[in-house]
């Protein structure tokens, strides 16, 4: 599996992140965020038990906007 950068957050002042990257999966479509842990203790307690292989990420929302552009780039070209 490969990685593709779409994009980072205009904003962040704290090194490369947050950060999206599209994969090119064969059997579906996936993305990573590179993002801020979640440590607030009221977020965790709200969102419930995370399996050890699993963890929450924070990443804003220009950054989800660069999904959408993609997304609807791919619709344009038939992907």
């Amino acid at each position: 599996m490969r990685a593709e950068f779409l994009g980072k957050d205009p904003e962040s002042t704290e090194g490369d992140s947050p950060t999206l990257f599209a994969t090119d999966r064969a059997d579906r479509v996936t993305y990573i965020a590179q993002g801020w842990k979640v440590t607030d203790p009221q977020v965790l307690a709200d969102v419930g038990s995370v399996p050890d292989h699993e963890t929450l990420i924070e990443i804003p929302e220009d950054v989800l906007k660069m999904y959408v552009r993609r997304y609807a780039q791919d619709r344009e070209t038939g992907n």
